[in-house]
């Protein structure tokens, strides 16, 4: 079905009413002590502006990069709660699986005028910088909105969405404002740094894997360290800070959308920086089952990778030997064998750290399962190719994670100016 059909059908629902602001939860309140089990109110970007009807933009000509998770706490999306409240953007724009969320991964939706409010929608996901600004150029906006949930991982391709719209906002001189969200997994930087001879769409500049930075710190720490090399800088730039969050926050009471159709639970985020490094491999990272990149596989795979894994004794994690058919991609409709991934101390939890420990188990007890893929996927993952080849010359866990080190430090004191929460 031609997803434009798809979507009239979809999202025919009745007109938008009032919104109606509700209250949050996080965890227990230790900056109140007279109240310390009262729920600590974090409060988005969006939802700051949209209590107050969205007024920061009126008499603008708004376009906004988002896409399913660009929702407020009773779960109305941003461009939907705009044009109730009369401020309606004049142009939408998706990345990877779309603005309102209906493809798979490596896919998008294309340009089409959206059935619910009749906004064209701009398909961004892997076009130039010059393709973008013709978008732009083409919409009339005078002011880019980006909301997005990011999931802190570089190769999650939505903040180079952000960089490529940055770049088009640069180059067009419109305004670019950013509606910050939470980091999901939290706020501390893990993983190798990527060469920039390995740059790609799943990473085009050198941070590290998990990056540990809000969407807004991002883009400030991309308008200060990159663009001024690639392009220029952002004429005006504004991020809308997230009110009540802290960097050590895992559980923010907001609501978990889906921010891909891989990544359906907040566990399946918080492995995700990790476990995605599967992809590089011959192994299933759990496409095509309930829990993917929770869940880790391929035939011939048995119960004892899950004993090897539980006796290095890795902070934060059990591992439970599983047994799974994938619908679709690696494996469909073959029986795989490895290991189901169960967090028993989120921030303990390292899953760059983690998924290398994997790697080298799967490599020591399956040599002849064990591969990676022939394409070498797995150098844009990690970011280079020094994982590969230390990995195929015998190296352990602890001496790949420790060859990372030193450029882990020097990314920290980049990012240090740009960290915004505490």
């Amino acid at each position: 079905m031609d997803r434009r059909h798809f979507l009239a059908g979809a999202l025919a629902v009745p007109a938008l009413g009032a919104l109606t602001p509700g209250t949050a939860g996080a965890t227990g309140n230790p900056d109140n002590p007279e109240h310390p089990d009262r729920p600590r109110t974090i409060d988005t970007g969006a939802e700051q502006l949209a209590q107050d009807g969205w007024r920061r933009f009126a008499g603008h000509k708004v376009g906004v990069v988002t896409n399913p998770t660009g929702v407020l706490r009773d779960h109305t999306h941003i461009v939907d709660s705009m044009v109730a409240a009369g401020i309606a953007p004049v142009a939408a724009f998706g990345p990877e699986h779309g603005f309102r969320g209906t493809a798979q991964a490596g896919g998008s939706e294309g340009n089409y005028l959206d059935p619910r409010t009749g906004i064209p929608v701009y398909d961004t996901y892997g076009a130039s910088t010059a393709k973008i600004a013709g978008m732009i150029a083409k919409s009339g906006v005078d002011t880019l909105v980006f909301d997005i949930a990011d999931i802190g991982a570089r190769f999650y391709t939505y903040i180079w969405t952000m960089y490529a719209v940055m770049q088009a906002a640069a180059a067009t001189g419109v305004r670019f404002v950013v509606l910050d969200r939470p980091n999901p997994v939290g706020g501390t930087a893990r993983g190798p740094q990527l060469d920039p001879a390995h740059a790609t769409f799943v990473g085009r500049k050198p941070i590290v894997q998990q990056h540990g930075m809000t969407i807004g710190e991002l883009a400030r720490l991309f308008d200060g360290e990159f663009l001024p090399t690639d392009g220029g800088r952002v004429s005006s730039l504004e991020v809308v800070d997230v009110r009540g969050w802290k960097r050590d926050d895992l559980h923010s009471g907001l609501p978990w959308v889906p921010p891909s159709p891989n990544v359906p639970t907040h566990d399946t985020a918080l492995v995700y920086p990790g476990t995605c490094l599967f992809e590089g491999l011959v192994f299933s990272e759990g496409r095509g089952t309930t829990r993917p990149f929770e869940t880790i596989g391929a035939p011939g795979l048995d119960w004892r990778w899950a004993e090897d894994l539980n006796a290095l004794g890795l902070p934060g994690v059990r591992f439970r030997e599983t047994y799974f058919t994938p619908t679709f991609n690696k494996f469909a409709n073959k029986l795989c064998g490895g290991v189901a991934l169960h967090l028993t101390d989120p921030h303990a939890f390292d899953a760059p750290r983690t998924a290398v420990a994997m790697i080298v188990t799967a490599k020591a007890r399956y040599p002849q399962v064990f591969a990676w893929r022939p394409d070498h996927y797995i150098d844009k993952l990690s970011g280079s190719d020094r994982l590969r080849r230390m990995v195929d010359a015998g190296a352990g866990a602890d001496e790949v994670v420790g060859a990372w080190a030193d450029e882990l430090a020097a990314f920290e004191a980049t990012r240090r100016p740009y960290l915004v929460y505490r």
